[in-house]
C-alpha cells in the first residue's frame, strides 16, 4: 500500500511537471504580452529550483524524488525567454543564465555552502511567490497568468510532502514544500480573483 502510494505520487508528479509551465507559456504567447507576470518572481523561482536540485543531487537522494526539477528548470528558461522577448530584448536574459550556470558549480564547492543555500531556498522560493502576488495586486490583471499552472504546482507540492515523509524525512525539504503549497494556493486564488471575463465576439 505504502509503496503503491509512493510510486503514484512520484510518477504523477513527474507527469504533471512535464506540462506544468505549458499553460503559462501558452497564455503568454496567446496574450503576446507578459502583463501580470512578474520577472523577479520567475528569476527567484528559477534560483530556488536550481538550489533545490543541486542539494538533492549533492546528498544523492532517490532520483524519483527530484527528477521533475530539470524539467521545471527547462520550462522556466523557456518562459524567461518569452518574457524577455515580449519586454523588448531576448538578449538581456544572457547575464541571468550565465549567473545560474556559475551558481550550479559554486554551490557545491563546500558542504556548508549548499547547506546554507538550501536553508535560504525556502525564503527565495517564498519571495518568488510574494513577487508574483505583488505584481498581481499592482496590475489587478491576471490576463497573462495561468491559474492552471498554479493549481498544478500546488498538486506537486502536496505529493512531494508525501514522498518526503516516506523517503528522506528531511525537515528542511518538508518545510519548503509545506510553505510552497500554501503560497501556490494563495497565488491561484489571486489569479482567479483578478481574472477578467472574456468579451464575446459580436
Amino acid at each position: 500500500m505504502a509503496l503503491g502510494l509512493l510510486e503514484f505520487c512520484n510518477w504523477s508528479t513527474l507527469a504533471v511537471c512535464a506540462a506544468l509551465k505549458l499553460p503559462q507559456i501558452s497564455a503568454l504567447l496567446a496574450a503576446r504580452s507578459a502583463r501580470g507576470l512578474s520577472l523577479p518572481s520567475l528569476l527567484l523561482e528559477l534560483a530556488g529550483f536550481l538550489v533545490f536540485l543541486r542539494y538533492q543531487c549533492y546528498y544523492e537522494y532517490p532520483l524519483l524524488t527530484y527528477l521533475e526539477y530539470p524539467i521545471l528548470i527547462a520550462q522556466d528558461v523557456i518562459l524567461l525567454l518569452c518574457v524577455f522577448h515580449f519586454n523588448g530584448s531576448v538578449y538581456r536574459v544572457v547575464p541571468y543564465l550565465a549567473l545560474f550556470a556559475a551558481s550550479w558549480f559554486g554551490l557545491t564547492l563546500q558542504k556548508w555552502i549548499i547547506d546554507l543555500a538550501m536553508h535560504f531556498c525556502t525564503v527565495i522560493s517564498a519571495a518568488s511567490k510574494f513577487a508574483q502576488l505583488q505584481c498581481l495586486w499592482k496590475s489587478r490583471d491576471s490576463g497573462a497568468v495561468s491559474a492552471l499552472t498554479w493549481v498544478l504546482a500546488s498538486y506537486t507540492c502536496a505529493t512531494r510532502i508525501i514522498t518526503t515523509l516516506m523517503t528522506t524525512n528531511d525537515l528542511t525539504v518538508l518545510t519548503r514544500f509545506v510553505v510552497m503549497l500554501a503560497l501556490n494556493l494563495w497565488v491561484t486564488a489571486t489569479v482567479l480573483r483578478y481574472r477578467r471575463p472574456v468579451a464575446k465576439a459580436e
